[in-house]
């Protein structure tokens, strides 16, 4: 397949990465020469410099033939007219632009990207998938990650083990036959800093940070099993009251789970917007740092809080400074990917990376035909795929244990109907099934060719 990215950044890097190692011809274009001589250096990728939207620029990146244009600019309106050049001029026939404000996202005006308007066909916007983010992390309390699988049925989690987790020490495989009923698997570990996809005969460890593919039925029961509390959070304060912050204090408001909400927000004029839009929420202006509106907030009753500014350090310091106050639960939005490291250190229970984020939804419309959902976890270690199994499939027909999996991915969940099921080796994989598997990035194209998805894009 070929690809033109338009925009070097860390989310359009990401992507070219993904895609150039999957063996597609990939083009990357900015106007930043030194952005674009660290893609090509780095990556297996053309790089053109110009702006994307000019269309002399689009032709040297080879837009006469290409199957797919990504628009990840910093600027809406560079990626609205690539999308529209890309279109009009080069008849490119899949588009996808990424996009920031919430005037161009507003649903009254979705028409506006009907083909015979603004031709993108799929609209992705940073701020939108941070507050989703954002919003699982509430639902599923004691995970640093969770993303929803099997339309909602299924969730992908992230636990850290303790040294009380009573698990502990305990084979997978054992864990299997002790919990026979429990709809879970433990599809990957991470230790020491190392992601692996565990064998049958692995054993977790404290400060272990075990990946799961579990039904959302039993997702309390594999939380207690595992040693986490699963209190629900009924006090929220969310630091920072723009789009993000905004988006979850609406959507909370809008849940019917009754969730007290407040929303500290420094700047007046946004923190005034804010009060505006919401109706249940209360809503401060000033410093979230600043312990006097802290304790004015409640701090000490809350049951987590949601450091959602565009500053990572306030948010850093937010979480640290709630952690000391009592708080269970905290959330950072950290876009600085280096910076993860401390959340151990400072206690932080789960950050949010805008960029990973944005890379896993343009992932899942990259990967179009037969693959629903794709998750990429960590700094595109991984993958979580949702893929539906073609009759073609050279697996449609096979049991599990006759699958000649790569050592690097683990098959999470099976669903066939409106039933999910935890595979072990005697589950038969059939036309129509859909799968969740977890898979290392190394191994995605082979287990791509497993399921025959690069075939079926569009």
């Amino acid at each position: 397949m070929k690809v033109i990215i338009c925009g070097a950044g860390q989310v359009g890097w990401q992507i070219a990465r993904h895609l150039s190692s999957e063996s597609n011809d990939v083009t990357v274009v900015d106007n930043n020469a030194e952005l674009v001589a660290r893609a090509t250096d780095t990556l297996d990728v053309g790089g053109i410099t110009g702006f994307a939207s000019y269309p002399d620029v689009l032709a040297r990146a080879g837009a006469n033939d290409a199957d797919m244009i990504i628009a990840a600019t910093f600027s809406d309106e560079v990626n609205m007219v690539t999308c529209q050049v890309a279109h009009s001029v080069f008849s490119i026939p899949r588009k996808i632009a990424r996009l920031r404000s919430q005037s161009y996202l507003d649903v009254i005006y979705s028409d506006l990207y009907q083909r015979d308007h603004l031709p993108i066909d799929v609209v992705i916007s940073p701020e939108l998938e941070v507050a989703k983010t954002a919003l699982q992390q509430i639902e599923s309390p004691s995970t640093f990650d969770t993303e929803p699988f099997l339309e909602g049925q299924a969730k992908f989690i992230g636990i850290e083990l303790d040294e009380d987790c009573p698990v502990l020490n305990t084979p997978l495989r054992q864990l299997s036959e002790l919990f026979s009923t429990l709809r879970a698997v433990v599809v990957g570990v991470r230790r020491e800093g190392h992601l692996f996809a565990p064998s049958a005969g692995d054993q977790l460890f404290a400060c272990d940070q075990a990946y799961i593919v579990i039904h959302n039925e039993d997702l309390s029961r594999c939380l207690e099993v595992f040693g986490k509390t699963v209190k629900k959070r009924e006090r929220v304060i969310i630091l920072g009251g723009g789009n993000v912050g905004l988006h979850v204090a609406y959507t909370l408001e809008q849940s019917g789970d009754r969730i007290r909400t407040k929303i500290i927000e420094k700047n007046r004029e946004c923190a005034e917007n804010a009060a505006d839009a919401l109706t249940r929420t209360i809503v401060l202006n000033g410093d979230g740092l600043d312990m006097e509106l802290l304790e004015e907030a409640n701090i000490a009753q809350a049951d987590a809080l949601l450091a959602l500014t565009d500053d990572d350090k306030t948010n850093l310091l937010s979480c640290t400074r709630a952690k000391a106050a009592g708080v269970p639960m905290t959330v950072a939005l950290v876009n600085d990917p280096s910076l993860t490291e401390l959340k151990e250190p400072l206690g932080i229970d789960a950050f949010i990376n805008p960029r990973a984020t944005t890379v896993s939804s343009i992932l899942r419309h990259i990967r179009h035909g037969r693959v629903k959902e794709v998750y990429s976890i960590g700094d595109a270690e991984a993958e979580v795929i949702e893929a539906q199994v073609l009759n073609s499939s050279p697996i449609a027909g096979m049991k599990v244990r006759d699958i000649d999996f790569p050592e690097g991915a683990i098959l999470g969940a099976v669903q066939k109907g409106t039933e999910v099921l935890r595979p072990n080796g005697d589950t038969k994989i059939e036309d129509e099934d859909t799968v969740v598997i977890f898979c290392l990035a190394e191994d995605i194209p082979k287990v791509e060719t497993l399921f025959q998805v690069q075939v079926d894009f569009f």
